[in-house]
């Protein structure tokens, strides 16, 4: 950790990915672990993606009551972590965190949208799948409440969802130009709480190590960038990462 640490005071670019494992000390399960979402219920994946969600109304009615009666851990605060990460970035040592995470604890804890892409989108906001119009999902969510379960947009009448990428829909072009940049030209990238299998955000580390970064990986499973990183941890991410930043 120590080590760790000391590549952390003298990179002059540090470039950050954190995944679902950085939330589990939320109270947020992850996906791949072996309590995971999938891990548990396969079939769950498959059925969360943009084609049946478009094409099946019952899937959006649903999706709708799940997050009026409070079912995606909208109250889930940010855990010791994401606060870790929070002050790398008030100590200046932190370019930019890519986050897949949707939950919003990264901005809880006080990282800056300036210095964050969150690859995955969000649960804050809604988006139209028609005319692309975005604002606060609670404008949407009180619609549900008031009787409308499959809310269109008043703009156009078009679907409605969360500002989220599901599973078969493309990333935002820019989150992830953006995000490749700053893996190129990085000295140190950290993967967080990340399997590292969920593509093309996996090819990130590979992009930072072809370009002479260091890679360290803290996860509590193995991922397939192990005996490629210079640093493996896989002691509890709230436990280990405060440690190194503290020493930064």
């Amino acid at each position: 950790m120590q080590q760790v640490a000391g590549w952390l005071r003298d990179s002059r670019s540090t470039v950050v990915l954190t995944g679902a494992g950085i939330s589990t000390e939320s109270g947020i399960p992850d996906f791949r672990g072996p309590n995971g979402l999938w891990t548990k219920n396969p079939g769950a994946e498959k059925a969360a993606t943009l084609q049946n969600y478009l094409a099946d109304r019952e899937v959006r009615v649903r999706a709708w009551r799940n997050r009026v009666e409070g079912g995606l851990w909208t109250d889930a605060e940010p855990n010791a972590g994401h606060l870790a990460l929070a002050e790398l970035e008030r100590k200046g040592k932190l370019d930019l965190l890519i986050t897949q995470n949707i939950d919003s604890l990264h901005l809880k804890a006080g990282n800056s949208m300036e210095r964050m892409v969150e690859i995955h989108g969000n649960l804050r906001e809604f988006v139209c799948m028609g005319c692309g119009e975005r604002g606060p999902i609670e404008r949407v969510l009180e619609r549900v409440r008031a009787g409308e379960d499959d809310p269109p947009c008043r703009r156009c009448g078009g679907i409605l969802k969360s500002a989220t990428i599901s599973f078969g829909q493309n990333l935002v072009a820019e989150d992830y130009a953006r995000s490749e940049r700053a893996a190129s030209r990085c000295e140190l990238f950290l993967a967080i709480g990340t399997s590292l299998t969920v593509y093309p955000v996996a090819y990130l580390p590979e992009v930072a190590l072809r370009n002479g970064a260091r890679l360290v990986i803290i996860n509590a499973q193995e991922t397939p960038y192990d005996e490629l990183a210079h640093a493996v941890i896989r002691e509890p991410i709230g436990q280990v990462l405060p440690r190194i930043v503290a020493a930064v």
